[in-house]
């Protein structure tokens, strides 16, 4: 029986509007990501607020990719990278230029200018511009209740600062806010349509991508900030940065790409926001109004929407395939 039939009887079987095991697997994984990236903003409040961030983020990554290089060493003597081409090289430099240095350069640099509420409410409107660039290069349309639950969630995220009352702007701060909210939209499409592809394996991308990103950010923080003077406990949680949030955390989250669409993934990773909160509560003691309360389950239940149409859509296009 021909591959496609059986996984269309397969679908059937499980129901209209029932996710398949890979898909419900793939959405686990991209929380629990979120979840660790999430507690890199308290490990870093905790202990690592007076390291410089440009080198901050380079000792991180580098270390991420001196970690995960052995694990990659038989793909990389593998026919994968012989059979890449010009173009794909070229992807794999601009991902790991705007996922490793562009990137956490952008935030760094807009939490010198900027509240950090302020910078984390610009980026959460990189989802818009995701689903625009995902429908017009990946062919990835939302549906209309996707929209909706997109403007639900966008529209959580603003209720929640607006009660914070922190809301401020400054010229640069706007700019580097933009140009991270813009490259983190790009990203997101690049990864998912690398991953997706799949001319080479997720942990491939990422040991690529991040030696890239790795070297120009720690070259730039050296330069401009140079090495600090690190306590055992600061190396320690650098360590777990690197090993865990980074190198863990990013591999499975390329992974998660292969099955989850660029618009899915970059609202779960708005999530962020209220892992965030929870953990500030818990760990910093900062508190939550009720209105920022009811701006984070708004925000949440219009990611659960955007998930729960992703999964329908899926298994109507697959049953009708």
């Amino acid at each position: 029986m021909p591959a496609e039939q059986t996984k269309t009887i397969a679908v059937k079987s499980a129901g209209p509007g029932t996710p398949s095991h890979g898909r419900t697997k793939a959405i686990l994984q991209a929380l629990l990501v979120t979840l660790l990236w999430s507690s890199s903003w308290i490990i870093i409040k905790l202990g690592l607020g007076d390291v410089p961030p440009l080198t901050l983020a380079g000792l991180r990554f580098f270390l991420a990719f001196l970690c995960l290089l052995p694990f990659a060493r038989r793909q990389l003597r593998s026919g994968q990278l012989k059979a890449a081409g010009r173009n794909l090289w070229l992807e794999i430099l601009g991902l790991g230029v705007l996922y490793y240095a562009i990137i956490p350069g952008g935030q760094n640099l807009g939490l010198k200018l900027l509240p950090a509420n302020t910078l984390s409410l610009i980026i959460s409107f990189s989802a818009v511009l995701v689903a625009l660039l995902g429908a017009a290069f990946l062919r990835e349309k939302p549906s209309w209740l996707q929209w909706a639950g997109m403007a639900l969630s966008l529209l959580g995220v603003v209720v929640y600062f607006r009660a914070a009352g922190q809301v401020s702007f400054s010229t640069a701060g706007l700019a580097a806010g933009l140009v991270t909210m813009t490259a983190n939209a790009f990203a997101s499409i690049m990864g998912r349509k690398l991953n997706h592809g799949g001319a080479i394996s997720p942990l491939l991308l990422t040991v690529l991508s991040m030696a890239v990103g790795a070297v120009l950010i720690l070259g730039v923080g050296l330069a401009m900030e140079g090495l600090p003077h690190l306590t055992t406990l600061q190396w320690l949680l650098i360590l777990w940065l690197a090993v865990v949030n980074t190198a863990f955390a990013y591999q499975l989250w390329n992974k998660t790409l292969v099955e989850l669409p660029a618009l899915e993934s970059v609202l779960i990773n708005n999530t962020m926001l209220a892992q965030i909160a929870i953990l500030a509560w818990v760990f910093l003691g900062e508190k939550l109004t009720a209105l920022q309360v009811i701006g984070l389950v708004a925000s949440l239940v219009g990611v659960v929407v955007v998930q729960l149409r992703g999964r329908q859509t899926r298994t109507d296009s697959n049953t009708e395939s």
